[in-house]
């Protein structure tokens, strides 16, 4: 025979001087959670290794990840329902103890690129993205909110809003508030295809954000669809996105390829909280090992086209690489 593909596997050397694809901690964004309170650092059940953390724990949390390497965070406000109303009015209220947080985090690590959650699920006592009347979610009555809730958390000094909500024209909507009252330099990192998934489970254990009724299939893709995605890639970035998002990312390796290849943005990928416990629920089975299924899920995100992934993993991806 004279090709013998098998001649460039035969070490980790070799293998690694042609390997394709790599990932690095400058890839990841680290999502964490953020609660009202102090010295309080809890543990998701749903969810092994990750905490909902108090400002001051938050504060060394990220200092420990930027000593590993992690310098891009993600931070998630979890609200007690007793701060929740039909129309998120704590989102934007100055006081309020995430807003403080992304400030004081701001003010301690000014080097680190901060991202925020935009959307009205966890300020909203229905647990929707978007305002409810009479059972239906209300879409451009909802974009007021939004903006507002843009311009609060770019005043307490965020570097990339992310928009996860999936209201039609939001991005746009943002942009213009944002330029119009002097946050030019903000981001805007669009959730462009973010389907209704039954991967989010974990993640509204984190937040107690699950919808009090109905389901968001109605504001968040469908599935079985791939095609819609450029529809939605197609209106982000006319509104004036600067990367786009894929969410989940897993079952959509092949939505991530179609974008990468289809529009010169970075694209992310959320390697969401479902696809992370199911990795540590077969683990703790010992069904899997958990570091090598790691791995090749943060290698198949990027291989797929990603440029950024949103993981769960990126602490443990950052103690194993040192």
């Amino acid at each position: 025979m004279n090709r013998r593909p098998r001649r460039n596997r035969k070490s980790n050397v070799v293998r690694n001087l042609i390997q394709e694809t790599s990932v690095s901690v400058n890839d990841l964004i680290f999502p964490l959670f953020l609660i009202e309170g102090k010295k309080k650092k809890v543990e998701v059940n749903s969810m092994p290794g990750i905490y909902r953390f108090s400002i001051d724990t938050m504060l060394t949390e990220i200092e420990s990840c930027l000593k590993l390497g992690i310098s891009s965070f993600d931070v998630f406000p979890a609200y007690p329902e007793s701060l929740k109303d039909s129309v998120a009015s704590e989102s934007y209220n100055p006081e309020t103890f995430y807003l403080k947080g992304l400030r004081e985090i701001k003010k301690r690590f000014p080097e680190i690129c901060l991202m925020s959650d935009v959307a009205m699920d966890p300020y909203s006592s229905d647990g929707h993205d978007g305002i409810v009347k009479e059972g239906k979610i209300l879409n451009d009555e909802t974009l007021e909110i939004l903006s507002r809730m843009s311009l609060a958390q770019a005043e307490a000094g965020v570097d990339i809003l992310g928009p996860s909500d999936m209201m039609d024209g939001r991005v746009g909507f943002i942009r213009n508030s944002l330029d119009e009252n002097g946050y030019t330099d903000v981001s805007i990192m669009s959730y462009t295809a973010k389907y209704a998934s039954a991967f989010y489970g974990p993640f509204r254990d984190a937040l107690d954000s699950a919808p009090k009724f109905g389901d968001k299939k109605t504001y968040q893709m469908d599935y079985s669809n791939a095609k819609e995605a450029l529809i939605e890639a197609d209106l982000d970035v006319e509104e004036g996105a600067d990367f786009l998002m894929v969410k989940p990312a897993l079952s959509y390796l092949d939505i991530i390829k179609s974008l990468s290849e289809n529009y010169p943005l970075p694209i992310a990928a959320y390697n969401v909280s479902g696809e992370y416990s199911m990795v540590k629920a077969a683990a703790e089975k010992g069904w899997l090992e958990p570091e090598r299924a790691m791995l090749e899920v943060l290698t198949s995100i990027k291989r797929s086209g990603a440029k950024i992934i949103l993981t769960y993993f990126a602490k443990e991806f950052a103690q194993i690489k040192l």
